[in-house]
């Protein structure tokens, strides 16, 4: 089987708040391929961070892509004003919203990836039924809202059963994967929380091909070699 390319993306919450185009500039110089950009409620999970002015900074100090991971109730109504502030990806949370689908389905409509996440206790069940209506599964490696919590391996068997159902809904012919005669790049599958080279080497392994790291990265002397690090995995 071929290796899967695996990608990168910092998450700038462990980054200095007070240096967000510097900080964004030196993740683009890393090599990563993308900046993750977290922006919470303080409902949906009990943390404030970022915001959309604060993403249109980001976007004007960088030509990297933006990957935005918004954990707040009624993503809808957001959606727009993430995409004037510069976001390539929006990824909002299944619990958040009883308009799944019309929020995925919305977000493509504005030109953008659509991405769908999944707290760590929310069943496997809930999520063969998005695979064809978004770009990107977040499986939620800890409980959302803070970073610097401890990977909850359990999640693991998840990512699993994750990509056997991506896989499941594909025909592969000589390497080229195809549905109803459309060739179909592999599904990303993207993990978050507590990621480092040992975690992030069993999420690899279970599947998962987008790696987001905050503070293992922004705790090594030298963030490019850390990025390379992850990126061989």
């Amino acid at each position: 089987m071929k290796k899967p390319n695996i990608q990168v993306c910092p998450s700038i919450l462990s980054a200095d708040f007070g240096r967000l185009a510097e900080e964004a500039g030196r993740i683009e110089k890393a090599g990563a391929d993308a900046i993750h950009v977290d922006i919470m409620d303080g409902h949906f999970v009990p943390n404030l961070t970022l915001g959309p002015r604060a993403l249109a900074a980001i976007n004007r100090a960088t030509d990297l892509f933006l990957d935005v991971h918004i954990m707040i109730y009624n993503p809808f109504d957001y959606i727009e004003e993430l995409v004037k502030a510069g976001a390539d990806r929006i990824t909002f949370h299944f619990e958040a919203t009883e308009d799944v689908e019309d929020t995925l389905a919305f977000i493509r409509k504005c030109g953008k990836k659509a991405g769908l996440a999944f707290r760590p206790e929310t069943s496997f069940s809930m999520i063969p039924k998005y695979l064809t209506q978004c770009d990107l599964i977040l499986l939620m490696t800890v409980s959302p809202g803070f970073g610097g919590q401890k990977f909850m391996p359990e999640v693991l068997e998840k990512v699993r059963l994750t990509r056997e159902a991506c896989d499941l809904r594909r025909i592969r012919q000589g390497g080229i994967v195809a549905e109803g005669g459309i060739s179909l790049p592999p599904f990303d599958i993207q993990v978050d929380g507590g990621i480092n080279l040992e975690t992030g080497k069993e999420c690899v392994k279970a599947g998962a091909n987008v790696l987001v790291s905050g503070n293992y990265l922004y705790g090594l002397p030298d963030l490019a070699a850390g990025v390379k690090s992850l990126k061989s995995l």
